[in-house]
């Protein structure tokens, strides 16, 4: 029989990711690039500055031209990936969904491998209730960058959500060696609210042995 799970107050999802490397070109995406080539197009406003790195820099400070820098950097072919990715963190902040699908599939298609997309994904289908294609994402992320703690968080709410309580337990679990103590405070909560609800499972199985 399936279990209500009560969730802490603070128990909400973690937040998209913002790509923030310089990613080198193709098929090296997901490779930092310790010595970037510079861009042959070089907008005045920043020089020594490639379009993507313009527009991440006007990103984290959330002037609206990041949008048109990112556009930009897709045209000249300047990391596709993640301006496709960064533009669906924008698009999904104004709360287009439908935009910010479109991106971040659209960086997945350039580079299938794409963490951050994964995860974003992930995000944006949790937002929208579709919990089976989240939890592929999550997955898919959690392959490609298993160091990044909140993907695992975000993992074990859907499996939590699912009923797939040991699943979630271990997701969360892993979230909490990944992060300082005081940021797993809330995982730690959950986890004890989850194996209650285990340790009640198997009670009831036991009885109606």
């Amino acid at each position: 029989m399936g279990q209500i799970i009560k969730f802490p107050v603070q128990a909400s999802k973690l937040g998209y990711k913002r790509v923030r490397r310089r990613a080198t070109p193709a098929d090296h995406q997901h490779q930092l690039d310790l010595f970037p080539r510079p861009s042959a197009q070089i907008l005045s406003f920043v020089s020594g500055l490639s379009p993507f790195e313009q527009a991440l820099m006007l990103d984290e400070r959330g002037e609206e031209q990041a949008a048109e820098l990112y556009a930009r950097a897709i045209d000249e072919h300047d990391c596709i990936a993640d301006a496709h990715c960064n533009l669906g963190i924008i698009e999904s902040q104004k709360g287009n969904t439908a935009k910010a699908l479109d991106r971040f599939t659209a960086s997945l298609k350039h580079d299938p491998r794409h963490a951050e997309s994964h995860y974003n994904l992930g995000n944006l289908y949790f937002e929208v209730n579709d919990l089976r294609l989240a939890q592929i994402h999550y997955e898919m992320a959690v392959e490609l960058e298993p160091s990044f703690p909140n993907v695992y968080f975000n993992l074990g709410l859907v499996q939590a959500i699912n009923n797939d309580l040991g699943a979630a337990v271990s997701s969360l679990n892993k979230y909490q060696e990944l992060v300082p103590a005081e940021e797993g405070r809330i995982a730690g909560e959950l986890l004890e609210t989850l194996k209650k609800s285990l340790a009640a499972a198997k009670n009831s199985g036991y009885g109606s042995a």
